[in-house]
């Protein structure tokens, strides 16, 4: 089941749970859009891969014991700014590989 983390590993900007603007990688890290589209290239820098928006967890529990109601998201925060140079170097490497063939 996915954390839903509070907030973008890079900037710190709150990501709510029910927030279009959560980008994950396939570990979950979670960036906000402008940081994962923007600054990064769709590049995490943990892992090299790329991110999609995350899921939104249905607020209230439509099937029982499903929803945010009963299975939270995490509050504990990941703020890890990146190092840009080490980025640039990471998405240099790929050489503009789409993330389904990194």
């Amino acid at each position: 089941m996915l954390e839903l983390r509070p907030s973008c590993e890079h900037c710190n900007t709150p990501l709510p749970p029910a927030s279009t603007e959560a980008r994950i990688c396939s570990f979950e890290c979670t960036f906000c859009a402008a940081c994962a589209e923007g600054l990064l290239h769709n590049v995490c820098p943990n892992c090299g891969g790329g991110f999609t928006p995350r899921p939104i967890r249905p607020a209230r529990d439509w099937v029982p014991g499903v929803g945010l109601a009963t299975r939270p998201a995490s509050t504990e925060v990941r703020h890890r700014p990146v190092d840009l140079a080490a980025h640039t170097a990471l998405v240099t490497a790929q050489h503009g590989l789409p993330p389904e063939q990194r």
